[in-house]
C-alpha cells in the first residue's frame, strides 16, 4: 500500500507533548512496521523542518537535532515526491479558478504530489 504523510502529521508526530502526538506517532510507526511506501512532498520535508524548529515546545527542538530526527527517523522510511515546475504552475492556476487563497495552495502541492505518487 502507498501511503501519503503530510506536514501536520509529521510534526505532531515528533514531540511528546503535541495534541496528536499519540495518534500520528502510531500512524507513523504502523505504515513502516507494515512496511507501506510511504511519501511526502518535497516541499513538505522544508515545512517538517520549518515547523518543527519553531514550535513552541520544551525543550524546543534545534537545527540540529531538527535534521538528526528527518536523517534518522523520517528519511529512511519515505519517499520524497518532488513536483515539476510546471505541476506548481498547474497547481498555483488551479488554486486561482478555485478562488483560493493564502495557504491552502500548500494543501493543493501536498495533494498533487500524492496523486503523483499514486497515493
Amino acid at each position: 500500500m502507498k501511503l501519503y504523510f503530510d506536514t501536520s502529521v509529521l510534526v505532531a508526530s515528533v514531540p511528546k507533548g503535541h495534541v496528536h502526538h499519540a495518534a500520528a506517532s502510531a500512524a507513523f510507526e504502523r505504515a513502516v512496521r507494515a512496511r507501506h511506501r510511504c511519501y511526502v512532498a518535497g516541499h513538505g520535508l522544508a515545512e517538517f523542518y520549518s515547523v518543527l524548529t519553531r514550535l513552541p515546545a520544551t525543550p524546543p527542538v534545534y537545527p540540529s537535532e531538527a535534521w538528526q530526527i528527518i536523517e534518522t527517523s523520517i528519511l529512511p522510511h519515505i519517499g520524497l515526491v518532488t513536483l515539476e515546475p510546471r505541476e506548481y504552475c498547474e497547481v498555483a492556476s488551479e488554486c486561482a479558478s478555485q478562488g483560493w487563497s493564502g495557504g491552502r495552495i500548500y494543501d493543493a502541492l501536498h495533494l498533487r504530489a500524492a496523486q503523483k505518487a499514486k497515493c
